[in-house]
């Protein structure tokens, strides 16, 4: 379930395209062009509307949807007819358009308010297939699959450091008490002499990974692909409304055909990157074609657990570190 200021600027946002004169007007109004908003949802964003600490979310998110009505790359001061929110919705099948709002079954919307978050995978759909088929989640601890020496030794450091009976001497035997034990008292910092096998750990699992992501994309066209997945280009353009920092941030994303007109890809870079955590660093050389100069895109995956240390299934979180603004096929909003 979306927390109260996802809820917030998303709605607001899709609000900002109608003719109302501010949000909250908007929001008491609950307009009938506003789809999959329930009861509950409207009276949560009604109080967040209110709340001072919640002002320039509010502000953002009427701006950002006042500018798509106007813009020539949007709505064209075209009123719309239908506004689908998808909130807490899955979708049926493999979407990986990230859309917040569809307005008028045409024109997507992904809503990212200071969120460098890309993507959150299962490591094996990232490093093993490069994003390209997505099979389900898979019941094998990525941890032990790409560290297992280096992650066992770790757990017995732990084990041996927290001295509690919750914990079996094998880790594929930790009981979810055990593994709440772990998470309660290693919640901030490894206490006592963890550190050094935590990092011995995460280099293992980081240097692995990196070795495996490299080896599934042989070919400049399977990283050019990836390049694409990773920053979300599909075959239909979409809109990122929402704020970067202190700016608004108001891009239309390309697709690949159009990016393939614009830019050529040089090089993609994929490395491990010795940090407190498991973590790969990638960056894209890409050559745009009007002007010849080269321009850099970074980011970066981070490997952990999902729920906590030690809890669930080890998840691969992909971060956009260049500026939104900065990416070749993300262009302003016109």
């Amino acid at each position: 379930m979306p927390g109260v200021k996802t809820e917030l600027t998303e709605i607001v946002t899709g609000l900002g395209t109608l003719p109302y004169a501010s949000a909250e007007e908007a929001v008491a109004r609950r307009p009938r062009e506003m789809s999959n908003v329930g009861p509950e949802q409207w009276e949560r964003v009604a109080k967040a509307v209110r709340d001072p600490a919640h002002r320039y979310d509010v502000f953002s998110a009427w701006q950002n949807g006042r500018a798509f009505f106007r813009a020539d790359d949007g709505l064209r001061g075209r009123v719309p007819l239908t506004i689908e929110w998808k909130g807490p919705h899955n979708p049926p099948g493999y979407d990986f358009l990230p859309a917040d709002l569809r307005i008028d079954h045409v024109f997507l919307v992904s809503c990212k308010y200071l969120s460098r978050v890309l993507a959150n995978l299962s490591p094996a759909h990232l490093f093993q297939r490069a994003l390209a088929v997505r099979g389900g989640r898979s019941d094998t601890d990525w941890f032990l699959l790409v560290g297992e020496d280096a992650y066992r030794t770790f757990y017995r450091r732990v084990r041996e450091e927290l001295s509690s009976a919750d914990l079996p001497p094998e880790i594929e035997d930790l009981t979810p008490a055990g593994r709440e034990t772990i998470k309660t008292r290693c919640a901030r910092t490894w206490p006592g002499e963890l550190d050094a096998a935590y990092e011995e750990f995460s280099t293992e699992v980081s240097r692995e990974s990196s070795r495996i992501w490299n080896e599934a994309v042989p070919t400049q066209g399977d990283r050019e692909q990836l390049l694409w997945r990773l920053l979300r280009f599909n075959p239909a353009p979409y809109f990122i409304l929402g704020s970067d920092g202190d700016a608004s941030l108001r891009l239309r994303v390309a697709t690949p055909w159009d990016w393939r007109q614009r830019f050529e890809l040089k090089e993609l870079t994929i490395e491990p990157q010795a940090v407190s955590q498991p973590r790969v660093r990638w960056a894209a050389q890409v050559l745009r074609r009007d002007d010849g100069t080269t321009v850099t895109v970074e980011g970066h995956v981070e490997i952990r657990w999902s729920h906590g240390r030690f809890c669930g299934f080890p998840e691969a979180k992909v971060y956009l570190d260049s500026r939104h603004d900065s990416v070749p096929g993300y262009f302003d909003l016109r």
